[in-house]
């Protein structure tokens, strides 16, 4: 949804350096999906962007 310039500032925003893909929400929801033992967790899919917050 930006310029390759702004996804490159976006990207460099990020603890991990690099824009989320959809590949990386998909592997959230399988390892959720396989995991019944997890319950009543919030998943913070973000790159480590809220990481200490």
């Amino acid at each position: 949804m930006a310029t390759r310039e702004g996804a490159r500032v976006f990207a460099a925003l990020h603890p991990v350096g690099r824009m989320g893909e959809i590949g990386n929400i998909v592997d959230a929801v399988l390892y959720l999906e396989d995991a019944p033992f997890v319950t009543g967790e919030v998943l913070h899919v973000d790159g480590g962007q809220s990481a200490g917050h």
